[in-house]
């Protein structure tokens, strides 16, 4: 079966160096040798499952599997959005409804 992890290993990358961590202050945080997180983020290795999870979520991301049909959809949301979670904690509403107090 011919596969291609490199854009799981781009977007890791990607994220990584959005976060301004540099390769080994990003593997001294995840516990493996600055050697290993570049041939990781090469594609040089093919990461284990448990360990493609424990580097996405230290980068604020999540594996998922999506159903095919749905790709150009998630694809869609995922670059009109482009925020990361903090992004979005952030945000303010632009309106807020009042709590409404009757008195009752």
């Amino acid at each position: 079966m011919e596969h291609s992890i490199q854009p799981l290993t781009d977007a890791l990358k990607a994220a990584r160096e959005k976060k301004e961590l540099s390769q080994r202050a990003f593997s001294r945080e995840i516990g493996v040798p600055q050697s290993r997180l570049s041939r990781v983020e090469s594609g040089a290795v093919d990461l284990r499952t448990s360990n493609l999870i424990e580097i996405a979520r230290a980068l604020d991301l999540e594996v998922m599997l999506v159903p095919r049909q749905l790709v150009p959809a998630v694809s869609s949301l995922v670059k009109q959005t482009g925020r990361t979670a903090e992004e979005y904690e952030t945000q303010r509403p632009i309106y807020q409804l009042d709590d409404e107090s009757d008195g009752a």
